[in-house]
């Protein structure tokens, strides 16, 4: 019922732009795509080298992380080794690249951007998934599951970069969680708390838990992003699939609607007032008319399962991963769309 909703909205909203006029230009224009014909399951996330121009995608199921041209797309070589890798950050100032890498173990990698061999590795417990970087501290945040198997909460891992070691602890509600980010000023870490149904804020310079925001009606959220300027949260669900705004100085809603399902990665666009979403077959865009007001006004045709992303704010680009996971005849690829 919720993906027939959510179709009949689409379908009114294109009704509405073709009547708008046909010379409007999309607000994402699909300029280059990359097949990956020998790989199937899931992509999961990117990371990006600007100055070298180079684009990093985890391949879960081939168990490497795939590389581009961050220009053309071409893919140019894998870095294999890894279990299952899911998260990454590129750091210029070493030239390396820090993966975050479980399935049944747990690790997170060094892996040297020059000949893309692991320098190093940190054993964590099962269950390591997303990461999030704070270049101010130059420290990644790693999610990992309990030291003690059986309990109802996981850990945010505190790893220093300047060591490659951990350095702390955060004890988190429930068995997982989804995205997390970090502020620019490297004070907070905001976290979707996918056990309770909860965007959680994490004072870093205390390592602790200071506030949790629940989601309205919302469950298994995904995708988180910030607007520091007006002090927006934005947080993506699956069920039901829909984009809530928070503010941040209250931890109250300010807004939401619905968006596109299946997905898992959300990029505000601060030169545009955008906000993309990308899930499965669409991606969805959101006008920020002011900070309490949004409308959605596009759904960008992509591919199924297409719901990993990164936007490149310096290039205007929002690049995509398609993967296959669930339908046989799925072609999994790069595309690269250009905001217009």
């Amino acid at each position: 019922m919720r993906q027939l909703l959510f179709a009949i909205f689409v379908m009114a909203l294109s009704g509405f732009a073709l009547r708008a006029g046909a010379q409007e230009k999309p607000p994402l224009k699909l300029i280059a795509t990359t097949p990956m014909p020998n790989f199937t399951g899931d992509f999961d996330h990117f990371g990006v080298d600007l100055k070298g121009k180079r684009l990093f995608l985890a391949a879960e199921e081939h168990q490497s992380v795939e590389v581009f041209d961050l220009q053309t797309g071409k893919r140019i070589t894998s870095i294999t080794n890894f279990e299952q890798p899911h998260v990454m950050v590129y750091l210029p100032g070493t030239n390396t690249l820090v993966v975050t890498d479980g399935d049944k173990g747990g690790q997170l990698a060094l892996v040297s951007g020059k000949d893309y061999s692991i320098l190093k590795t940190i054993k964590l417990p099962p269950g390591v998934d997303h990461g999030a970087f704070n270049p101010v501290k130059n420290r990644y945040y790693v999610e990992s599951g309990p030291e003690a198997a059986g309990a109802d909460t996981h850990l945010l891992q505190v790893v220093d970069l300047n060591g490659f070691k951990v350095i702390g602890k955060v004890v988190l509600p429930g068995k997982s969680n989804e995205g997390m980010v970090v502020d620019h000023a490297g004070k907070k870490l905001y976290v979707n708390l996918t056990g309770t149904d909860e965007v959680g804020v994490i004072d870093l310079d205390a390592g602790q838990l200071i506030a949790r925001w629940p989601l309205p009606d919302a469950h298994v959220a995904h995708a988180i992003a910030l607007d520091e300027q007006d002090h927006r949260l934005f947080t993506v669900t699956r069920k039901p699939a829909k984009l809530i705004v928070f503010d941040m100085d209250t931890g109250k809603v300010v807004s939401d609607m619905p968006c596109v399902d299946v997905n898992s990665d959300a990029w505000y666009d601060a030169a545009s007032k955008r906000i993309y979403v990308t899930g499965s077959d669409t991606a969805s865009v959101f006008a920020q008319r002011d900070a309490d007001h949004y409308e959605h006004v596009a759904e960008v045709p992509t591919a199924y399962r297409a719901k990993s992303s990164i936007f490149v704010p310096q290039l205007n680009r929002l690049y995509v991963a398609v993967s296959s996971k669930g339908k046989a005849d799925a072609k999994m690829a790069l595309q690269i769309y250009e905001v217009q």
